[in-house]
């Protein structure tokens, strides 16, 4: 479990690196390849760790083109990764709504080695986005990290219409696909960001734990304001 852990951070960390080395040695496969990271990422319950953001954005760095010190060019077609992964997204949070629908309860109360397969605190933390922005958690969630894999699970638990629920998935989906993957086309190969390219990943999480972080922040500065009175 720990090596596995270690893998993922260094594979974040280093996600352009790898990332050039997957193109070079797959080829036309390396749209499957990013195809499954994303639909795994919003449609396995199980899996709200895997790089949704930070993929998204050297994606798009890979579409204008990247070239190493060797001379070698690794480079994606836009079209093509934003129609895929814009479908992965989609259907992925598709696929989770079902879940939810269908196994929801059932797979709240499994456990592995004695802990809950899922943890309660992201599905309380899910509850308070929902309580808070509605039908609309399902496009904000997007960029929040474990909100955005736990999300349209809850939707599916709390039978939240699917009509309703596809017109929020597939914007959703858009708006966070085309934004970070065009982010990473602009900006992904000026020297600054190539240069500090940890620093950039960790930015990006960062931002998109933003939200959630405010919230926490907001929740203990009610409670304690309450505690006083």
């Amino acid at each position: 479990m720990i090596e596995m852990i270690e893998y993922l951070f260094d594979f974040i960390v280093h996600l352009d690196n790898h990332l050039f080395n997957l193109i070079l040695d797959y080829g036309v496969w390396i749209y499957a390849i990013l195809f499954l990271i994303i639909f795994t990422e919003t449609g396995v319950v199980v899996m709200p760790f895997l790089p949704g953001d930070s993929l998204l954005f050297v994606a798009g760095t890979f579409c204008a083109g990247v070239q190493n010190s060797m001379g070698q060019t690794a480079e994606l077609n836009l079209g093509l990764v934003l129609l895929l992964l814009t479908a992965a997204a989609i259907l992925g949070d598709g696929t989770n709504y079902f879940f939810g629908t269908f196994l929801g309860l059932r797979l709240l109360k499994m456990k592995i080695n004695n802990k809950p397969m899922i943890n309660p605190e992201y599905i309380e933390k899910t509850h308070e986005f929902y309580e808070k922005y509605g039908p609309k958690t399902i496009i904000i969630a997007r960029f929040v990290p474990i909100v955005r894999t736990l999300a349209p699970f809850v939707a599916g638990i709390g039978k939240m219409t699917y009509g309703k629920f596809a017109l929020y998935n597939i914007l959703g989906g858009f708006l966070w696909v085309f934004g970070l993957v065009f982010l990473g086309y602009f900006f992904g190969n000026l020297e600054i960001v190539k240069n500090n390219f940890e620093t950039v990943v960790f930015g990006i999480i960062g931002l998109s734990l933003l939200p959630m972080l405010i919230e926490l922040i907001r929740g203990k500065l009610k409670s304690t304001s309450g505690n006083t009175r």
